[in-house]
């Protein structure tokens, strides 16, 4: 209620036909100025004399005793000259195309809350900048509707993308502040699928760090019912289509099942594992990053402490809901044995395989199952580029 006549004073003064004329400054205790009067222009016929009392401290302008709210504008600082302005390294831009617009490129900077205990990028974090480059790239390929990265033709049929299977590989987590620079693609898979493919490099040496691929299938948004993709819809994509795999069929080992877990297989359980709100997405399922944060759940805390997880695959058999309990099950298995290691140089000796289930409390109902493998930290290997 202070302010109020203040902001009331403003106005006045302010919307006079005339200019605003202030007298001459007095100074004052404090490295004051005092303006006691003003002239708002209106000369002998309609004007008058206002006496107001203008106070800038410090830059902060005063009215009458009290902060001037309303009608104080800042006059923005003009833009940098063109010069100055690094194009490579502006984290804001959303990205571009590259390869004759078949391929879409963008630049993150990883922050600090998306880093794990080792300071390094988590595998949520990758999967999250991977699903925003492919939504920015069917944003600015003009393709977009009103739907989760659907189409125009998508969205006047009420269909939505649902991943069916994703695979990930990682040689290298980013740190705190390192930024990455990741191409996506997209190309048919079968009759009535798209499959999807990322490339991850690191910016100032370009090396790729990470590598994935992903199938994804068509959805009836309202009786979530999976459907065969309209022509009218391959037509809007079909421009962008490029055939190229970076991930071969035999390092996702040849596309092959995933195991079923099962009570007696599975080495670790843990239950009562709540969908958030926050989890959910705008197709009203859980998003398909969450799952990884459920799967390490089961994953036992040496493992997580001593080992990278250096690739995983995803197979999803059915949505999700905020209403439903789920459980995580996983079992793991000891790979080729490395080389002995100096006492000092870890715990963990040869790399792991695992096997994950995360399925629903109450009736066992699968949601995910995975497969990953793991590496110990104290002797990673290196991707090759494609």
């Amino acid at each position: 209620m202070a302010t109020m006549p203040a902001q009331r004073a403003a106005t006045r003064v302010s919307s006079g036909g005339g200019r605003l004329v202030f007298g001459k400054p007095e100074k004052a205790k404090g490295g004051r100025l005092l303006v006691r009067s003003c002239d708002n222009g209106g000369g002998g016929r309609n004007g008058r004399r206002v006496s107001v009392s203008v106070e800038a401290v410090n830059g902060a302008v005063k009215l009458n005793g009290a902060a001037v709210v309303a009608d104080v504008r800042q006059v923005p600082a003009p833009p940098p000259p063109p010069s100055s302005v690094d194009d490579a390294g502006d984290a804001f831009r959303l990205g571009k195309f590259v390869e004759a617009r078949l391929v879409y490129r963008q630049q993150f900077v990883i922050r600090s809350y998306e880093i794990g205990p080792d300071r390094t990028a988590t595998m949520e974090t990758i999967m999250n900048l991977l699903q925003e480059t492919a939504l920015n790239h069917v944003m600015c390929s003009g393709l977009a509707g009103d739907g989760f990265g659907a189409t125009r033709q998508m969205s006047l049929r009420k269909l939505i993308w649902v991943v069916t299977r994703i695979n990930i590989q990682v040689d290298k987590y980013s740190r705190w502040g390192d930024v990455v620079e990741i191409d996506t693609w997209v190309a048919s898979s079968g009759k009535n699928g798209m499959r999807r493919d990322w490339i991850i490099r690191d910016r100032n040496t370009k090396n790729m760090i990470a590598g994935a691929t992903s199938n994804w299938v068509m959805m009836n948004r309202e009786t979530r019912r999976l459907s065969k993709i309209p022509e009218e819809v391959r037509q809007e994509v079909l421009p962008f289509y490029l055939d190229r795999s970076i991930i071969a069929a035999d390092a996702d080992a040849g596309g092959r099942k995933i195991e079923k877990l099962t009570d007696s297989t599975a080495q670790h359980i843990r239950s009562g594992l709540a969908p958030r709100w926050s989890d959910m997405d705008v197709n009203q399922h859980v998003n398909n990053v969450k799952y990884i944060g459920w799967i390490l759940e089961s994953v036992p805390l040496d493992v997580l402490e001593d080992y990278h997880l250096t690739s995983i695959t995803l197979d999803y058999r059915r949505e999700c809901r905020q209403s439903q309990l789920l459980e995580s099950l996983t079992s793991m298995t000891t790979a080729e044995p490395a080389p002995p290691l100096p006492a000092a140089a870890g715990r963990c000796g040869g790399d792991l395989h695992s096997t994950h289930l995360i399925r629903q409390q109450d009736d066992g109902a699968e949601i995910v199952r995975a497969r990953a493998e793991w590496r110990c930290k104290e002797h990673r290997g290196a991707m090759k580029q494609p």
